[in-house]
């Protein structure tokens, strides 16, 4: 039945993914429309690449697929101090828009730099034989 188990999630014991991919995949979903996760495809096996993935429609379903946000793979005070501007926005003169926008790309990218080393070295990963905790390899 080897066939069935290049479909079971369950027989991943580590994701191989990239610091940079991750806080890539969270900044794009809190400033883009659509979501960025971690997707790992089929067939799996105990060592799988998770890597970057953006979409507007999730295919899991169709591909068996698993995709990890990348949220449950940064620690969460990292997650708790992503930089919001939108506040200031929302009230800016069209004057003050432009330096705000600056403002955030900034907290941005310093945030980018700390998430960069706040990965954790596990996640748990949902299968349809439940919660699967799996531990996380940094590459690159």
């Amino acid at each position: 039945m080897a066939g069935e188990e290049e479909n079971d999630p369950t027989v991943i014991r580590s994701l191989a993914l990239s610091p940079e991919d991750v806080v890539n995949a969270y900044a794009y979903t809190q400033e883009n429309p659509g979501e960025a996760v971690l997707r790992v495809t089929p067939p799996f096996h105990g060592r799988m690449r998770a890597r970057i993935h953006v979409y507007h429609r999730d295919d899991t379903e169709l591909t068996g697929a698993v995709h990890v946000p990348p949220s449950d793979v940064l620690e969460g005070d990292v997650v708790a101090d992503y930089p919001d501007f939108e506040d200031e926005l929302e009230v800016a003169t069209p004057e003050e828009t432009e330096r705000i926008r600056k403002r955030h790309a900034e907290a941005v990218e310093t945030w980018q730099e700390r998430a960069r080393e706040a990965v954790v070295d596990a996640v748990t990963i949902e299968t349809d034989a439940g919660p699967h905790l799996v531990e996380i390899k940094r590459v690159g």
